[in-house]
């Protein structure tokens, strides 16, 4: 039996899994386009269901309340749908009602216009009876008649009245000649069935739409367990935990920007309503629902809501006071609720950086018209949230995220690269700010000066560039530097560069901390070190003598320089090694602290000057104390 088991295990072929290869960027376009040509070819399908899914990332919060409440499934569903639907019928009914109101008064609001068309008429006029807009009339007509005589044809009414070459002396007048009109007899069928179809047909579409989409939220609230589990089992069955946390964290970033866009929305109808009720325009209830559901629109919303209220306003008053106030009223809100209410309550609920929105809104209106613009910021979410936890797509986070592309320490590499330390000390600043000057070292210069070993390293970085790098570094310092001149009875410490201007540039940084504690410092480049130039370099008063190095794998460099100082300045002289791109954690401390004659051994700024103090160098001298008035 035993024997059976082991050749048929043996027997059995081992399924070898192999590591997928890895997409080309060819083959990432390719898929980028297929998706768009089906967004826009399948458009009359996809819409409704994004729309529904949409409702349900609305609906599924108040669905859950109700079954913990133990209403069941069904019922729950059923309940909030049947509230949805009163909610738009409502709406509906207090739109309709307004609107008749609206149109009741139409009457009195065209002599009203009629009054202020006069008065503007009067008030540009120039010269006796022809004023500006009279002038321009003029102008118009008489450039539409040049342009019709230049095409070479009037209209048929213009040719019926043309006049006939004058009669010769003693010939009888004749009549003008007129042209036929032509007689077209139209035998279309106009039958019931036609004339339903020619009128209702347009009217039909949106019903179709928004029957498509409450069929598909239904279902989609019955069955999103069913649902969510089948998503996951088609993208990503395999990763479990990557695909649980995607699918979180685009639902909780959409739903959580349509509630705060619905508070946004409540918040800045309610003051527009109050306020064109106040200013006296008709029917603010009116304004202020459509301000309320067309800011769910972005960009074209706001000033569709505000173009009514505006134009009823010139109606309304036979004034200017009235069209006026309303457009402050548009425009204060307006501020109001981009500058503090949606940063307030937004904060990072999208993700999304502010031209992304305006690229996805004109992307998607492209695609699928106005519904696309009202989709356009959920379905951009979903993208970033597929970049960020897809890597092959982490180029649309790139593109669309709100995420800092690049890190602070990159910006300042990259900034002192493109010779512009103006922005590099901004940063720097910027940083300052919130931490200590060491800490600014520590997390921000030196990590930048860390970068630009490492492209020195690779062979991308070209002395051209290192000097930039040095010297922009220098002039940073200058402008953080904001202390007097120590002591002269102060310590005197030297900070030396390694290798390059580099290691220079990290042996100023140093010395502009120390500097900062009351310590006299010189920075010394490499070249005055070397073999032929150190006996150059006075020895009398140095107190102690840092070796900046940004390169830690050369310690055989580092040895030989330590030596070279040793002899130079003696025994008594201590001698800092500092490596500073190498993890504290790691063994090269260890490994330079036994390899070479150095005294002490740092990875960072903190850490230098904590060996420096052990010295009794760099430590900040504590206030003297007040005097105190003698006690009576």
């Amino acid at each position: 039996m035993a024997e059976d088991t082991a050749r048929r295990l043996q027997a059995r072929p081992i399924a070898v899994t192999k590591a997928a290869p890895p997409v080309s960027t060819q083959t990432i376009l390719l898929i980028i386009t297929l998706i768009v040509v089906t967004l826009y070819v399948a458009a009359d399908i996809l819409m409704p269901i994004a729309l529904a899914v949409l409702l349900g990332f609305v609906l599924t919060p108040i669905v859950s309340r109700l079954e913990r409440w133990r209403l069941g499934r069904v019922p729950s569903v059923l309940a909030v749908v049947v509230l949805l639907f009163l909610a738009i019928i409502g709406f509906g009914a207090v739109v309709g009602s307004q609107l008749g109101d609206l149109a009741d008064n139409l009457p009195t609001y065209q002599r009203n216009i009629h009054t202020k068309i006069e008065s503007l008429r009067s008030a540009t006029a120039s010269t006796g009876d022809r004023g500006a807009i009279k002038q321009a009339t003029e102008a118009f007509r008489d450039l539409k008649q040049e342009l019709e005589n230049a095409t070479g044809g009037a209209t048929p009414a213009q040719q019926g009245t043309t006049a006939a070459p004058a009669p010769q002396a003693g010939a009888a007048a004749t009549p003008p000649r007129r042209e036929p009109v032509p007689v077209r007899i139209d035998q279309s069928d106009t039958g019931v069935f036609d004339l339903a179809s020619r009128f209702l047909g347009p009217a039909m579409t949106p019903i179709a739409t928004a029957g498509m989409v409450l069929v598909f939220t239904i279902f989609m609230l019955l069955q999103r367990e069913d649902l969510r589990d089948r998503l996951i089992r088609l993208v990503g069955s395999g990763d479990l935990s990557r695909t649980t946390e995607a699918m979180n964290d685009a639902g909780e970033r959409v739903s959580r920007y349509l509630l705060m866009q619905v508070v946004v929305n409540v918040t800045y109808g309610i003051p527009i309503g109050v306020g064109l009720w106040l200013l006296g325009v008709p029917n603010p209830l009116l304004w202020g629902l459509l301000a309320t559901v067309l800011r769910f629109i972005p960009f074209l919303g706001p000033v569709i809501a505000s173009a009514f209220p505006i134009l009823l306003s010139f109606a309304v008053d036979t004034g200017w006071t009235l069209p006026l106030l309303c457009i402050a009223l548009f425009v204060a809100v307006e501020l109001f609720s981009n500058n503090v209410v949606e940063p307030w309550l937004y904060g990072t609920a999208t993700g999304l950086s502010s031209l992304a929105i305006i690229v996805a809104a004109v992307v998607w209106t492209t695609l699928w018209g106005p519904i696309g613009l009202l989709l356009a910021t959920p379905l951009t979410v979903c993208l970033v949230v597929l970049g960020r936890h897809v890597p092959q797509l982490h180029f649309l986070e790139v593109m669309l995220g709100d995420r800092p592309v690049l890190p602070d320490e990159a910006k300042v590499y990259q900034r002192l690269l493109a010779r512009d330390p103006t922005e590099a000390t901004e940063l720097a600043e910027e940083r300052l700010g919130t931490c200590s000057p060491v800490e600014l070292a520590d997390g921000l210069l030196l990590p930048a000066l860390s970068l630009a070993e490492q492209d020195r390293q690779r062979g991308t970085l070209n002395p051209e560039g290192r000097q930039a790098v040095a010297e922009g570094m220098a002039s940073l310092l200058d402008e953080l530097s904001d202390t007097v001149a120590p002591a002269g009875d102060a310590p005197h410490v030297l900070c030396v560069g390694a290798r390059n201007n580099l290691d220079e540039a990290a042996a100023g940084l140093l010395a502009y901390l120390l500097t900062g504690r009351g310590t006299r410092t010189d920075v010394v480049p490499c070249e005055k070190v070397s073999s032929r130039t150190i006996a150059s370099l006075g020895t009398a008063g140095v107190d102690a003598v840092v070796l900046s190095s940004l390169n830690p794998s050369a310690l055989g460099h580092s040895r030989r320089l330590v030596r070279r100082l040793r002899l130079h300045f003696g025994p008594h002289v201590p001698i800092l090694l500092c490596l500073w791109s190498a993890h504290p954690e790691a063994d090269v401390p260890e490994r330079a602290s036994a390899e070479t004659d150095a005294n002490l051994v740092a990875t960072g700024m903190a850490g230098a000057l904590a060996q420096l103090e052990e010295l009794s160098i760099g430590v900040v001298a504590a206030p003297a104390p007040e005097p105190t008035s003698p006690q009576p």
